[in-house]
């Protein structure tokens, strides 16, 4: 029997998950928002070793497991002598794991701007440098902030691997929860509703940011 009042006592702990698990979101797409820039420009640039090296962290995150990534922060960097508490070992993966598929929307983006006004803008002396900050970048967030808002969304779900490494966000809150009730269809009904709820706010905001920025482009 599908037992509400369980459900019920159960929600201030799993509210206390999702409180976690917003925290680690936010902090990893800021960390993930600088890094994916950072390397999406370098990845358009004219220094051949930037290039290189942008090449290189899109690859690895790209083609190895976030989950592995995780415990490659948390365990890798506890046997170097580097001991991170799991916030912040969540931080750091999923930072470093979101800003390599945001380099690569970034410089989509950029790419898909039409050739002839970087042309335009060096035959009237601006610089490459001055063509990317002052030409290319302007339009390219405008282009990105649909890609860029559903990976803020994915990177929100991805969280739900840190309970991997004992994280108390919201699905490792509901894992202590049915470890002690043995109610695992109760519990996990009530921690995906928490995440659906989760995700509709943050899809109704970044519908709310596409039109603003659309509207006063």
């Amino acid at each position: 029997m599908f037992d509400v009042k369980l459900i019920l006592e159960s929600v201030p702990f799993l509210l206390r998950g999702a409180l976690y698990t917003v925290q680690v979101s936010v902090l990893a797409i800021v960390a993930g928002l600088i890094l994916g820039w950072m390397f999406g420009l370098a990845s358009v640039s004219g220094i051949k070793a930037l290039r290189a090296a942008t090449w290189c962290y899109v690859y690895f995150i790209r083609g190895t497991p976030l989950l592995v990534q995780i415990f490659l922060i948390y365990f890798g960097l506890a046997a170097l002598g580097l001991n991170l508490p799991a916030f912040w070992s969540g931080v750091i993966a999923l930072g470093l794991n979101s800003g390599g598929f945001q380099a690569e929307i970034v410089r989509a983006g950029i790419e898909s701007i039409d050739k002839g006004q970087s042309e335009a803008a060096r035959s009237i002396g601006m610089s490459r440098v001055q063509t990317l900050l002052f030409i290319l970048v302007p339009q390219t967030i405008r282009r990105v902030i649909p890609p860029l808002t559903n990976e803020l969304i994915t990177l929100t779900k991805s969280s739900s691997l840190l309970s991997a490494i004992a994280a108390l966000e919201l699905t490792h809150a509901g894992q202590l929860i049915i470890a002690r009730t043995f109610a695992a269809f109760e519990i996990y009904a009530a921690v995906a509703l928490i995440y659906l709820l989760l995700v509709g706010v943050l899809s109704r905001c970044s519908t709310l940011l596409e039109r603003r920025v659309f509207v006063n482009y």
